[in-house]
């Protein structure tokens, strides 16, 4: 999966540095990062007693995986993980307060288009190519079957994903956005079936739990998610982390967008999908009849 910082240059996320440390952990270790991991972090913010109870270690062991992270103790450890928590569920109000004092001379449209290019450009030199281009030939094998799934803001992207992969080839199906109807499409959902879900931060716990029954029946997830990413990187076999960041209330798609038209070109290469459109084409012709036109 791709590994990445909140932002260029900045120290690494936390989440990054546990999975990245797991080889050199004790079982103490191992069973607190497992309790910092799974709660997204949040359980880092109690006092390191109620931490070390919670995660059934010692106070010491705490303070262990803290210094083999960098930090200089637990109130190092801590602060970063409040700093990174609060950058991954800042309150929208703070966002614009914050752009409206840094950028208040500058026309929105100006602003905007600075921003998109560095998320964009920041994207790109986080992606792993080569976990693209299996993402790519995953994606473009008709023996296997897409599902797609977003989130209440990245539903959209599901939606145009599932648009042009709906022409390019046969096999994809977009999930209902009400739960209660998953069951029915989970019990086809097997080694031979791809779940892309796109979550960003206000992460889903309802599309954490379709990853875990995916997985558990032993199909793949592709996640596309924001620079902090989504707690369904534990599920994921392919993960795509991309800049949201942007000086309005919400969070932009723009990043996550430019990779999944990347991605639709790739396919549409290595598909035989060009009869699929002509045919495509002459249905949409024959439509007309029926229109009157």
């Amino acid at each position: 999966m791709t590994k990445a910082s909140a932002k260029p240059g900045d120290k690494p996320l936390i989440r990054d540095m546990l999975r990245d440390q797991q080889a050199n952990l004790t079982a103490a270790e191992r069973r607190l990062s497992a309790t910092l991991l799974d709660d997204s972090l949040v359980a880092g913010l109690q006092s390191i007693t109620r931490l070390a109870e919670s995660a059934e270690v010692s106070t010491a062991s705490v303070v262990r995986l803290a210094r083999k992270l960098g930090f200089e103790g637990f109130s190092d450890f801590q602060n970063a993980i409040r700093d990174e928590v609060a950058a991954r569920v800042k309150q929208p109000l703070a966002k614009l307060e914050t752009t409206d004092v840094a950028g208040h001379c500058d026309h929105i449209i100006s602003r905007f288009a600075r921003a998109m290019s560095r998320n964009i450009n920041a994207t790109i030199d986080r992606l792993d190519v080569d976990e693209f281009e299996q993402v790519t030939d995953l994606l473009a094998d008709p023996k296997r079957h897409i599902y797609l799934m977003g989130g209440r803001i990245t539903r959209s992207n599901a939606n145009y994903f599932f648009n042009h992969l709906q022409i390019i080839r046969p096999g994809v199906s977009l999930l209902d956005a009400s739960p209660s109807v998953w069951p029915q499409s989970l019990l086809d959902m097997d080694e031979n079936a791809t779940l892309v879900v796109f979550d960003i931060r206000r992460y889903e716990k309802q599309l954490e739990r379709l990853a875990k029954l995916v997985t558990q029946q032993g199909g793949n997830i592709v996640l596309f998610t924001d620079q902090w990413g989504s707690p369904i990187e534990t599920y994921a076999a392919y993960c795509f982390r991309s800049m949201v960041e942007a000086p309005s209330s919400w969070d932009s798609t723009l990043a996550i967008n430019f990779l999944i038209e990347a991605l639709i070109a790739g396919i549409q290469a290595r598909s035989s999908g060009n009869d699929r459109i002509a045919a495509l084409e002459q249905m949409i012709g024959a439509a007309r009849i029926f229109r009157g036109s």
